[in-house]
């Protein structure tokens, strides 16, 4: 993050967005969806390659990474942390799955 801010043209303060558009505004969410549905086209991902598929793995990488709760849930800007602790069932299941894979009394 520190990279993409020494090399931001526009100096951003500590409230301002992170990511900005061309005229120094907040990025609008469609151009993401735009430039993921061309890359998804150009790479032949399927339709499940989405912003919001790869916002669920990124926060589910980082809990099974050990990030605290509460840091994943305010940089997914979620209200309640009820709604971030749904990531900790994906990263259970998984964490249950390659057990029972790899342990050999599982």
């Amino acid at each position: 993050v520190q990279r993409y801010l020494d090399l931001c043209p526009k100096k951003l303060g500590p409230d301002d967005p992170l990511f900005i558009g061309v005229r120094g505004k907040r990025l609008s969410p469609r151009i993401i969806q735009l430039r993921l549905e061309k890359a998804r086209a150009a790479l032949g991902l399927p339709a499940t390659a989405t912003p919001h598929a790869l916002r669920h793995s990124f926060a589910t990488h980082l809990l099974g990474a050990g990030v605290d709760l509460r840091a994943i849930q305010e940089l997914l800007g979620h209200a309640s942390l009820s709604t971030t602790q749904g990531y900790t069932e994906v990263d259970r299941a998984h964490l249950l799955k390659a057990y029972e894979s790899a342990h050999p009394r599982a």
